[in-house]
């Protein structure tokens, strides 16, 4: 505080601000203050970012320890779970992650942003765009002995990579089973400007651009007109402003074209999707457009994030994370229900102990994308009729509405949760 670092990370947005509680410490031995920092409205996890939103929070690590240094500081550890999205942009979360910088010290973070950050986007680069997924088994970072056996071998003649990941891993390997001391090696000042500009210029060397998939182009292949699809998104205006949430997931959201009529409206929206690709483009366009109210997360919801870490409560489940005032699943439920297998029922539940308020679109087998899933495979799917997905539903919500959509077979419902103090 005294050094006006604080000052200077939160005037450009990038340490998340805080003020002194005066409550009494439980120990007041251990305890110096108790501060109280800005409220965040969803924690979001690395294995949930997409490329660029991995590349984001690593450069913004970088520009957060350019500037420590300057005001005669360093990081003291460099863990992704310290940086958070708030108005789609990172912000360092851990106040105390400083320490006074003395000359000749070696980057105590070194190590850890290379397996957090260096290893994930490497391997999403040159290798496959999903083995982010890793970072859920990894719970502190990539091990840096791995990324480099999976990578491929060009990546050993690129200076920078074999640097920070191919020499650091057998660095690592060489020394993992014998005792060292940790010596004042007189690192100088320079030099470790010198680590941290390069690390700065690998990181933006790695890059991924998306190409189509079958969900990434979804809206250029829906069987909806250009006045059916204007139709569906006034229906999901109006009903939000009659419903009027403060917070809501968008499960299925593809590019976020309807999460981005929620954010709009200033409701803290939560934009979920299973594709890479479609993640990827939908965070794009929140920078793009400076979407303060929108957060594109990468999310299976056959396999949502788990609770993980010590005593499986260090990192909590999508579950636990919510619930959200409303949930909008579109054109979702016969993704879950024919091509996951997912009873009506279960889905009905599901869908009930995370939101007050669903709207949420039926799409029946004669739809063209139903037929799509079916092509390939028996139609064992007796139960999945319009008439059943109201039964099971109306189980554990009241239906206050039923939108036909024009020239389609589907239709959008709202539904509220039976018993809303539950």
């Amino acid at each position: 505080m005294n050094s006006g670092l604080y000052k200077k990370l939160v005037d450009v947005e990038l340490l998340i601000p805080h003020k002194e509680i005066s409550i009494a410490p439980s120990n007041p031995q251990i305890a110096y203050k108790i501060i109280q920092p800005e409220f965040i409205s969803f924690i979001s996890y690395p294995y949930e970012w997409c490329f660029s939103q991995i590349k984001q929070a690593a450069l913004t690590t970088i520009e957060i320890q350019k500037i420590a240094l300057e005001y005669g500081m360093t990081l003291k550890d460099c863990s992704a779970y310290n940086i958070q999205f708030r108005n789609y942009k990172p912000v360092l979360i851990d106040t105390l992650a400083f320490e006074k910088y003395q000359e000749g010290q070696i980057w105590k973070g070194y190590r850890q942003f290379c397996q957090h950050f260096l290893a994930p986007l490497a391997l999403m680069s040159h290798r496959d765009i999903r083995l982010n997924q890793l970072l859920r088994i990894y719970i502190d970072g990539i091990p840096l002995e791995l990324a480099s056996k999976l990578l491929p071998m060009r990546t050993h003649l690129m200076f920078s990579l074999f640097a920070h990941l191919h020499a650091h891993a057998k660095s690592q390997k060489r020394y993992e089973s014998k005792e060292i001391k940790i010596k004042n090696y007189n690192l100088s000042k320079r030099s470790f400007i010198g680590i941290i500009e390069s690390l700065h210029s690998t990181i933006k060397k790695q890059n991924w651009h998306p190409e189509g998939t079958e969900w990434g182009d979804y809206y250029s292949d829906t069987n909806y007109s250009e006045s059916s699809f204007e139709q569906k998104k006034k229906i999901i205006s109006s009903l939000l402003e009659r419903i009027n949430p403060k917070s809501l997931w968008d499960i299925g959201s593809n590019t976020g074209i309807f999460s981005r009529i929620a954010s709009k409206k200033g409701v803290q929206t939560i934009s979920f999707d299973v594709d890479p690709v479609a993640v990827e483009k939908n965070f794009i366009e929140c920078t793009k457009k400076k979407d303060l109210n929108l957060l594109p997360l990468l999310i299976d919801l056959t396999n949502p994030s788990p609770d993980i870490g010590w005593h499986n409560q260090e990192r909590i489940s999508f579950i636990k994370r919510g619930p959200a005032d409303v949930i909008l699943a579109l054109a979702l439920i016969h993704h879950l229900a024919i091509s996951n297998n997912v009873p009506l029922d279960m889905i009905g539940e599901f869908f009930a102990k995370n939101c007050k308020h669903l709207i949420i679109e039926f799409v029946p087998k004669e739809d063209s994308q139903v037929r799509r899933l079916l092509a390939t495979r028996e139609d064992v799917f007796t139960d999945y009729t319009q008439d059943n997905f109201e039964t099971q539903f109306k189980k554990v919500f009241t239906i206050q509405d039923k939108l036909k959509i024009d020239d389609s077979q589907r239709t959008i419902y709202y539904m509220q949760k039976k018993d809303l103090s539950n």
